[in-house]
């Protein structure tokens, strides 16, 4: 069975019916990268984001084991639902803020795609996120949440809202709050953003 070609949803049945490792590594490997990263964007340590990713895994084999995971939504937007209550689960214990800036171990645009580009082209690309990342780091905490979740966690305003507890409307706010802002710091900063 070539599992790299299955669905999610077979990847799951696959791994049910026959607690077929292979399956649920495949599984895995397919949403480590996003999962991960907007761990790591929200707790801002390695050694925690690992910690909380091994959870999170932890709980999705505890749920499809007893049979609680229904199929009608996304596989990875039920891990990142998950992800997020315990990274908000870890905030409220300890009261810390989060901030969007890279560690020496670890940067989100490590994991991201990027074509080849010449080294000019490679340069300019990687300011423009580090002064990106930088002034998301600077909205206030429910924008930069929003922020995370919809272009670092690639989530629906609909998804957002069900996992912040939002309306939807609420949801757009501040993501167009948190626009308006960035766009404010740049003209403030007379920062040049180029991509």
């Amino acid at each position: 069975m070539n599992v790299a070609k299955l669905s999610d949803k077979e990847l799951i049945l696959n791994y049910l019916d026959s607690a077929h490792d292979k399956c649920f590594e495949e599984l895995l490997t397919r949403h480590k990268s996003k999962i991960y990263t907007s761990i790591f964007l929200f707790v801002k340590d390695h050694d925690l984001a690992e910690d909380i990713f091994q959870e999170v895994f932890i709980k999705i084999i505890d749920t499809l084991r007893k049979g609680k995971y229904n199929h009608e939504g996304k596989f990875l937007q039920w891990a990142m639902r998950i992800s997020y209550n315990l990274c908000v689960d870890h905030f409220r214990r300890s009261k810390r803020r989060t901030k969007v800036s890279p560690s020496e171990t670890f940067d989100i645009f490590d994991v991201l795609e990027v074509k080849d580009d010449n080294m000019e082209t490679s340069m300019i690309k990687n300011q423009t996120y580090t002064k990106v990342r930088e002034l998301v780091d600077l909205l206030p905490p429910e924008q930069r949440e929003v922020v995370i979740l919809r272009h670092y966690a690639d989530m629906s305003f609909k998804e957002i809202a069900s996992l912040t507890k939002v309306s939807i409307n609420t949801a757009l706010g501040r993501m167009r709050y948190a626009l308006i802002n960035i766009r404010k710091m740049v003209e403030e900063r007379h920062i040049q953003l180029q991509a």
